[in-house]
């Protein structure tokens, strides 16, 4: 556990909304494709994606997270048509009948610029900017927010045999590195969060090591957001206590959530927004007795 006084900042500017994160909040994730991990193919109609979004948000989702490019480990690009064709009607539908701030999972400065005209104000970026154009877009973006993610390769040959000498160090590093380029390039820390990308080229030893020492990531000075729902470390932690379904692995994810806002995460994203939310909402509570 961490001295929350450690963070700079408790709060995200996503547009004209300032996001509270004095107490951790849910990020749902709305995955509008066909071969996800977890939820692919469920979603992609957009009226089915729409409707749960909507129920996400009544279920707590401070925050709803849309992506239309599988980023699981071994997945292929599609294009950026492609991209803005499943995700346009689902922004501009959460935007009109939802409060909840609405984040875009993308790396392409093109689908970027798209999904803010459409509604979004938050961009999750799994690449933290690095593809040519991105920071220059998002900089000119004044009020939208940025997720900042470290990845080791990328999503088809991540998994293959990923290396480090000090994990946290080593990502500590870059994303602090990003977090000042950002800042360099005219974009406000306010604005700003840090994911430090389990599963993202990271064994099951090196995500547990990331979380052991997740409150490291403070001195960044911007919050930190954590994605663990149903990842494969927890079929490879439990093994045949599991069944084959990902959604076996909700109460190791709420185990993980626990944990990681324990150990100082600001925002959650998750799969399952309800128990997540209520999971948190208890962690948050004793930390802040812990703290007093």
């Amino acid at each position: 556990m961490i001295d929350r006084g450690a963070y700079e900042l408790m709060h995200l500017m996503c547009g004209s909304r300032l996001l509270d994160l004095s107490r951790p909040v849910v990020m749902g994730i709305l995955n509008v494709t066909p071969d996800s991990f977890s939820d692919g193919g469920r979603f992609v109609e957009p009226q089915a994606a729409l409707e749960q979004g909507l129920r996400m948000a009544e279920e707590g989702a401070a925050l709803i997270d849309v992506g239309g490019e599988s980023t699981r480990p071994g997945s292929v690009a599609i294009s950026e048509a492609a991209e803005l064709e499943r995700i346009l009607p689902v922004i501009e539908g959460l935007a009109r009948q939802s409060t909840a701030v609405i984040s875009v999972d993308t790396s392409k400065p093109a689908v970027m610029r798209e999904a803010l005209s459409a509604g979004a104000t938050m961009i999750n970026d799994v690449q933290a900017l690095s593809e040519p154009g991105a920071l220059e877009l998002l900089a000119r973006h004044s009020q939208c927010a940025v997720c900042l993610m470290h990845m080791q390769g990328d999503p088809r040959t991540m998994q293959t045999n990923p290396v480090y000498r000090d994990v946290a160090a080593e990502v500590g590093a870059f994303l602090a590195s990003r977090v000042e380029t950002c800042v360099a390039a005219g974009i406000k820390k306010e604005r700003l969060v840090i994911d430090p990308g389990f599963g993202f080229g990271k064994t099951v030893a090196h995500n547990l090591e990331l979380l052991r020492r997740l409150g490291d990531f403070a001195a960044t000075g911007v919050p930190v957001l954590v994605g663990l729902s149903r990842k494969s470390m927890i079929k490879s932690l439990l093994g045949d206590r599991l069944g084959e379904l990902t959604s076996d692995r909700l109460p190791a994810s709420l185990a993980l959530a626990v944990v990681a806002v324990m150990s100082g995460a600001r925002i959650v994203r998750a799969h399952d927004v309800r128990e997540t939310s209520d999971a948190i909402r208890i962690a948050s509570a004793v930390s802040a007795r812990v703290a007093a």
